[in-house]
């Protein structure tokens, strides 16, 4: 182990040396002997020899050459030491390498190096994620460490897969106007609370991605790990759509962009409200306010209101829920279904 672990600290301190060496010459020629001898006793301990005896001793008795002197006692107790930060020093390298290895995998797989929470990998795309629960103890988070290795080798077929829209059972709105014939079918999965997802719908209207594809939107609420919601009125706003298009296909298209687009007297985003100010009172009436104005009566607003405490809603929820976490594996949204991939994160303007 002392072989190996030197051959790893002589590769990290190989930038320092080499820079060294520019104006000590001798240090980078006895760096590169250290090396050369490190590096050919891992590569017998790869091919499963024993590594020359003589390495390891002329780095211990380089390390403990002074205390020999002084404090002969003080070698044993020290060279266990030695070996013991040795074995400390190449499982720690060896997770390090195992950790880069997931993260990329993750990266490639899940389109996040953080499996549990994806947004707190800033390689990743911009995304509201959908977390997991964080471990409590060492025991939890040494099994989640493997959970995770399982997770990705689950979603990597994901990537070779083709994704049609139209194959989910999703409970969705559609557009106003119905589908066009002879425009692809694009299924766009965000959650109303969300801000990645309100730049990705206001850089899409600007882009005139609705004309040109029929979208299907789906609602979705964000749970974090404990149930609750990741944004305040979330949950209920998604209700009230789903709701709406039980009584006027089309109409929750008018809460949407509200929501995303529009702003208060204040100059103060409806979707910011929502998240920080409102209860859930307050939200309620603001979405039912904006559907008088859209010209659903009374009457029909009264029906939605009941609607939205159905079981019926809650089960349409938890088909998305379920379609979206457990069938495509979603780590993050908003994701878009779109040309037969599956897009997660911020829609660019360009």
């Amino acid at each position: 182990m002392v072989c190996i672990a030197a051959f790893i600290i002589l590769a990290l301190i190989g930038v320092f040396v080499a820079a060294i060496s520019i104006f000590k010459p001798k240090v980078g020629k006895a760096y590169l002997k250290a090396m050369k001898k490190a590096w050919g006793c891992l590569w017998k301990k790869v091919r499963l020899q024993k590594c020359e005896t003589g390495f390891k001793d002329d780095v211990k008795n380089t390390l403990l050459s002074r205390v020999m002197l002084k404090h002969p006692k003080w070698v044993k107790p020290l060279s266990v030491i030695i070996e013991t930060l040795s074995i400390v020093i190449v499982v720690v390298a060896i997770w390090a390498i195992l950790t880069a290895v997931k993260s990329l995998l993750a990266l490639w797989a899940l389109g996040s190096c953080n499996v549990t929470k994806p947004s707190a990998c800033s390689l990743g795309a911009e995304v509201c994620s959908i977390d997991e629960s964080e471990p409590s103890n060492v025991f939890e988070a040494t099994g989640r460490w493997f959970t995770e290795w399982g997770e990705i080798f689950e979603a990597i077929p994901d990537k070779f897969k083709t994704y049609n829209g139209e194959d989910y059972n999703f409970n969705y709105i559609e557009a106003s106007n119905g589908e066009i014939e002879g425009l692809p079918v694009v299924v766009d999965i965000f959650d109303p609370g969300c801000s990645v997802c309100m730049i990705s719908y206001r850089n899409q209207k600007n882009l005139q991605f609705f004309d040109s594809h029929n979208v299907r939107f789906v609602p979705f609420a964000i749970q974090d790990a404990d149930g609750t919601y990741k944004f305040k009125n979330s949950e209920i706003i998604v209700r009230y759509m789903l709701a709406v298009e039980q009584v006027k296909s089309g109409a929750s298209l008018g809460l949407l962009d509200r929501i995303f687009m529009n702003k208060n007297s204040e100059g103060i985003s409806y979707q910011n409200k929502f998240n920080e100010d409102y209860s859930r009172d307050e939200a309620t009436a603001k979405l039912e306010s904006w559907l008088a104005e859209d010209g659903l009566d009374s009457k029909a607003i009264a029906q939605i209101r009941a609607i939205v405490e159905f079981p019926e809603i809650t089960d349409k929820m938890n088909n998305n829920k379920n379609i979206i976490e457990n069938q495509l594996n979603v780590r993050g949204i908003p994701t878009i279904l779109i040309d037969g991939k599956k897009h997660t994160g911020l829609w660019k303007s360009k």
